[in-house]
C-alpha cells in the first residue's frame, strides 16, 4: 500500500477577526484559512489552486482539530470538541475557533491583534487532484483534512522532498521543475539565516 502524503500549505489569514476573552464570552478566532480559485504562489517550480468542494468530505467525516505552529501541544480546538467550526462558503474554508482560556492562547490573541502573527496554515493528505501540466498547476480537488493551524513564518515545501517531487513530474525529464525547486529552497535558507542575524543583532 502506498502511503499517503502529508501536506501543509500557508496563506494569509483572510478577513480574520480575534476577540479576547471576557467575563461573559470566551474568547474567538475567526477567519479564512484556505480560499478558493485563487493561484498561489510559486511552491518550487508548480502552483496551486483549489477547488471549491475541496474540504466538504473532511468537514462531514473528519476529527480536526485547530493548532498553534501544527504542535500537538498547543490545540486551540477541536471540531468534534464543537471549539472548532469548519465550513465552505462561497469564498472558501471559514474557521471559527474557541481556544482555550489559558496563558498562552490569551499571549497568541494579544499577539494576533497586534498584527504580529497574520498566517494560518492547514494540513493535508491528497484525495484527488488535477494538473495542468502546460501552465504548471495543480487544482486541489479533494482533500482529506486533518488540521489547521495559525503560525508565525510560512513553511513552503519549497524546502521539502515532496515539492522537489511534485515539481519534477511536471516535466518529462524533471530537470528544470528540479531546478526551480533547488533555488526556491537556496531562497528560503537565505531569508531564514537574514531573519536570524537580524534578530540575534537586536539582542
Amino acid at each position: 500500500m502506498t502511503k499517503k502524503k502529508e501536506e501543509r500549505r500557508v496563506a494569509p489569514f483572510q478577513d480574520w477577526e480575534v476577540r479576547a476573552a471576557t467575563d461573559d464570552e470566551p474568547g474567538i478566532i475567526v477567519g479564512y484559512a484556505a480560499v478558493f480559485d485563487e493561484l498561489s504562489e510559486n511552491l518550487g517550480g508548480f502552483r496551486e489552486k483549489i477547488r471549491s468542494g475541496a474540504f466538504a468530505k473532511s468537514i462531514e467525516e473528519n476529527d480536526v482539530r485547530a493548532l498553534f505552529e501544527h504542535d500537538s501541544k498547543y490545540v486551540l480546538g477541536r471540531n468534534r470538541a464543537k471549539t472548532l467550526a469548519l465550513d465552505e462558503d462561497d469564498q472558501g474554508l471559514r474557521v471559527q475557533i474557541v481556544p482555550p482560556d489559558t496563558q498562552w492562547s490569551n499571549d497568541l490573541i494579544i499577539s494576533m491583534q497586534r498584527g504580529d502573527i497574520t498566517q494560518m496554515s492547514f494540513g493535508f493528505w491528497m484525495r484527488e487532484e488535477a494538473w495542468d501540466k502546460d501552465q504548471n498547476v495543480r487544482e486541489l480537488i479533494d482533500v482529506d483534512l486533518f488540521d489547521v493551524s495559525i503560525v508565525t513564518y510560512p513553511a513552503y515545501p519549497q524546502t521539502s522532498v515532496e515539492a522537489r517531487a511534485i515539481a519534477a513530474s511536471l516535466s518529462e525529464d524533471g530537470d528544470e521543475a528540479t531546478d526551480q525547486a533547488d533555488r526556491a529552497r537556496m531562497q528560503e535558507q537565505r531569508e531564514r539565516f537574514r531573519l536570524k542575524t537580524a534578530t540575534a543583532r537586536m539582542r
